[in-house]
């Protein structure tokens, strides 16, 4: 007996998009893996206690995913993107909500998981999606890179695949976000 083929996600996007909620289980059911994997990378930062696990997370995504209109996604790739933002979103507001209980500091990023560049300060998850707020007001496609890459784990290549932008404006755009990001972090000016 062959195997059923992968559905294509681009074809159950489009009929989620006219209003077929089994088109949206097919499609996160073919995705669901590769966004287990991402969700990983995104608790790779967080406590040893914490109380969100891969699954709740991905499944918190799929969740803001639903309510509401269906967001405008083109293809595989760009459902994991947004996906990856939505659990990012998630993160930095569960570690808000941690901070207002505890008054303390939250979840550390070390700015060099950002920049390129060997940096002994940390910075939190909180102090980075502020940063990443500022950057998309400034420049939302080098904020949305940086989403892509440091959060969602998607190379260069798929990330000029979602946004429709060449490879070199990707890793053009990908360097100079970092330096704003590791400028607006340390609130000190460039080495």
């Amino acid at each position: 007996m062959p195997n059923d083929p992968a559905p294509d996600v681009t074809v159950l996007l489009q009929k989620w998009a006219q209003g077929d909620e089994k088109a949206f289980a097919e499609c996160a059911a073919a995705v669901y893996p590769e966004l287990q994997r991402r969700a990983h990378f995104h608790l790779r930062f967080e406590r040893a206690d914490h109380t969100l696990q891969s699954t709740a997370l991905v499944n918190e995504a799929f969740l803001r995913m639903m309510g509401g209109q269906p967001p405008e996604l083109r293809n595989r790739d760009h459902f994991v993107a947004i996906a990856s933002r939505l659990m990012r979103q998630i993160l930095a507001a569960y570690a808000r909500d941690r901070r207002a209980l505890k008054r303390a500091g939250g979840v550390r990023i070390a700015l060099e998981d950002i920049a390129d560049v060997p940096v002994t300060e940390e910075t939190g998850l909180i102090e980075l999606d502020d940063a990443l707020e500022a950057l998309a007001r400034g420049d939302g496609r080098q904020a949305k890179i940086v989403e892509m890459r440091f959060f969602g784990g998607l190379s260069a290549s798929e990330i000029s695949h979602v946004l429709g932008i060449s490879v070199a404006t990707v890793e053009r755009d990908w360097r100079i976000a970092k330096v704003w990001l590791r400028r607006e972090m340390m609130g000190s000016a460039a080495p």
